[in-house]
């Protein structure tokens, strides 16, 4: 009979952590070797037999900034862009460092993240992306209003995105909408979706489809893209509170870039066995 041994079989490292109920699994790979990857990810990603995440982010090292960050969709896919997470990394290594900026190395550019007070992270998502060839769309065209029925507004925060403004996003069949236009032909990446609602005096009732993803019950990048696209059609200022299924954030779009302020959560660590 064999000897029995208590040797742990290999395994990845991770956080779980959640902006409002846009969930995310966190790994540290300042720390272990790389090893996230589309496999990974996907089998990470079911909610029934994996963990379950909207998106995954790695955390590295790079001269050019205090950290880098690497961001997986869910289906496996990769993004310039997540704000939610960038939100919730900057508020853990902040913590764990005592610094109150970071500076972020993101496929989307190097962007700043600073402790916003009251257990509020800021993150300053850069200068959004107005022009057909930056987002990308598939031709040029009006960016302000799309020749598509409800007549969008497309924007780069990143990552592509379509905001159709109309009278009640309650009222919207997300999961339907959401997933034709993701794959329209005027996106080659395809694109977020959002529909909002104009609730108040500065103030979005928003959902999101995710590309990628789905449903999600918050998003950074679709939050400041929405409200860059309302003051663009002059609905708001440029100060504005976006209500999302998850809760409330705020966004600025100030002469620096697109500020995001919202509340993160660490929820718990776990192992992921290999």
């Amino acid at each position: 009979m064999p000897a029995m041994t208590n040797r742990e079989p290999p395994y990845l490292p991770f956080m779980k952590m959640h902006g409002l109920g846009n969930d995310f699994v966190v790994v540290d790979e300042r720390r272990i070797a790389p090893r996230v990857d589309r496999t990974v990810t996907i089998a990470m990603a079911d909610r029934h037999l994996g963990v379950g995440f909207d998106q995954l982010a790695t955390i590295s090292t790079t001269p050019e900034a205090d950290i880098s960050l690497t961001f997986w969709n869910s289906d496996g896919s990769v993004s310039a862009a997540c704000g939610n997470a960038t939100r919730c990394i900057a508020r853990y290594v902040m913590d764990e460092t005592g610094q109150e900026t970071l500076r972020i190395k993101t496929d989307r550019g190097l962007l700043w993240a600073k402790d916003a007070g009251q257990g509020m992270t800021s993150v300053n998502m850069g200068q959004p992306e107005l022009t057909w060839d930056a987002i990308p769309l598939s031709t040029e065209m009006d960016t302000l209003e799309l020749p598509i029925e409800g007549r969008p507004t497309a924007t780069g925060m990143g990552n592509p995105h379509c905001t159709f403004f109309v009278d009640d996003a309650e009222a919207i069949d997300l999961e339907t909408r959401g997933a034709a236009m993701e794959h329209h032909p005027f996106f080659p990446e395809r694109t977020n979706v959002q529909f909002a609602s104009l609730i108040g005096p500065d103030q979005l009732r928003m959902r999101v489809w995710e590309r990628g993803v789905g449903v999600t019950l918050a998003s950074g990048s679709s939050s400041c893209a929405t409200a860059v696209a309302a003051a663009r059609l002059g609905l708001t200022g440029r100060d504005v509170t976006v209500r999302l299924d998850g809760g409330d954030l705020q966004i600025s779009w100030r002469d620096d870039g697109v500020w995001m302020t919202g509340p993160t959560t660490h929820v718990f660590d776990g192992k992921w066995y290999l």
